[in-house]
């Protein structure tokens, strides 16, 4: 029996269409038989085999995520150590141990070891596009920002994949992987297939 592999996509806010679309044609390039799942409920959380956080508002994210029992249903995953997460922009400030700038508001995942800074790159207005060098990819990859966060510090335990001007904007640690941009609203489906990997 083929085992297919169910790659849930928080639906409570952000791009989420555009990531589905984009697990689906990853999938579907890999060879990998499987499914994406929008997930708004929190005993989605025990049925898919990993999880994307996409971009939207973090405060807001984190306010539904308790809301919903989200939240805890994730934690109990990410304690057991069977949850790959992905966190794209909003996403990636949630997957943070620390903010440079502590906000009460915010419930954070506590899943990565490194400190975050919430819209380092600007405003709406500040948003923009440009080709990245990641690490393991033999071309360069054309990123897009919008109200981009910034991954201001790491530890040992992370590792760090993509720096603009010395400023990390992706990481990794074990089966998390936190980007400051977003993989979705572009046509290339090389960080959904790395992520792929990780499952």
């Amino acid at each position: 029996m083929v085992t297919k592999t169910t790659v849930g996509i928080l639906g409570i806010q952000g791009a989420v269409s555009e990531h589905v679309t984009a697990v689906e044609k990853a999938l579907e390039a890999s060879n990998k038989p499987g499914t994406a799942l929008v997930v708004k409920h929190y005993s989605d959380i025990d049925t898919v085999d990993a999880l994307i956080l996409p971009g939207g508002e973090s405060t807001h994210m984190s306010k539904l995520l308790d809301k919903t029992g989200i939240h805890s249903a994730i934690l109990e995953r990410i304690q057991k150590n069977d949850l790959p997460i992905m966190g794209t922009c909003a996403g990636c400030v949630l997957l943070a141990k620390k903010l440079t700038k502590e906000d009460n508001d915010i419930h954070l995942l506590h899943a990565m070891d490194m400190t975050v800074t919430r819209n380092a790159f600007g405003r709406q207005k500040e948003s923009f596009e440009r080709p990245i060098r990641i690490d393991g990819f033999s071309k360069p990859y054309h990123a897009v920002f919008i109200r981009a966060p910034l991954i201001d510090t790491v530890e040992s335990t992370t590792k760090v994949l993509a720096s603009i001007d010395k400023k990390i904007i992706m990481a990794r640690q074990g089966k998390f992987l936190a980007l400051s941009f977003h993989p979705e609203l572009t046509n290339d489906l090389r960080i959904h297939s790395l992520f792929l990997t990780m499952i």
